[in-house]
């Protein structure tokens, strides 16, 4: 089992978290598969997905370690500890709830809360969130990750929502530390036609982006 130094780190070099949102839960564990092939090694299922803590659980144990499998969409203290005890790596959530960030501090547990404004980053980070989700990130645009950390270097910021392959590079040169892609990467159209190397292809190109970025 990782340590929670080495699940962030693992978020940090790979900078990319795939987030999974389906209708049924049938599909994500092949899904799992198809886009660790391509390189992308985090994934995050959300809440709101049916089985979604069962997913959790079975994706943990049948990759023994080799990816991070978090809980996503997480609103309350009581749903991140259950998360938790399924096998979630790490928690995110749609907006900055304290008690979820104790909750995970306390287990020792990554958490992203979902922040927007300078002061709900800031407020975040003081009450102990490990790095950023800047949600939704299409609205303000790489521009907006530059304009934060301008202030406010010492945080890791986590773009999310809208992310595509146009704009992950420009995310990463921003400064961000990592990527959260949800229907850019994994979308419903491909889980229900079963191309899981359409999954593979997308991953990597994804992964490919990061590099880009990285390198300026």
């Amino acid at each position: 089992m990782m340590r929670k130094h080495q699940q962030l780190q693992l978020i940090r070099d790979t900078g990319l978290i795939a987030i999974m949102r389906a209708s049924n839960s049938e599909r994500l564990l092949a899904a799992a598969e198809a886009i660790w092939a391509g390189g992308v090694q985090a994934i995050e299922v959300t809440m709101t997905t049916p089985g979604a803590l069962e997913v959790i659980k079975g994706a943990t144990e049948r990759f023994h370690g080799e990816m991070l499998f978090g809980a996503g969409s997480v609103l309350d203290a009581e749903t991140a500890r259950i998360a938790i005890l399924s096998g979630a790596g790490f928690i995110v959530s749609p907006t900055v709830s304290v008690d979820v960030i104790q909750l995970c501090n306390r287990y020792s547990v990554p958490v992203m809360p979902g922040c927007y404004t300078p002061t709900e980053a800031l407020t975040a980070w003081q009450a102990g969130a490990d790095m950023i989700k800047l949600f939704p990130a299409n609205v303000g645009g790489p521009g907006l990750v530059k304009a934060i950390l301008a202030p406010l270097p010492q945080l890791e910021i986590v773009p999310v929502g809208g992310v595509s392959l146009n704009s992950a590079a420009d995310f990463i040169r921003a400064g961000a530390v990592a990527l959260g892609v949800g229907s850019s990467l994994v979308n419903q159209l491909a889980l229900e036609t079963d191309d899981m190397a359409a999954l593979t292809r997308r991953a990597a190109a994804f992964v490919k982006a990061v590099e880009d970025g990285r390198q300026g």
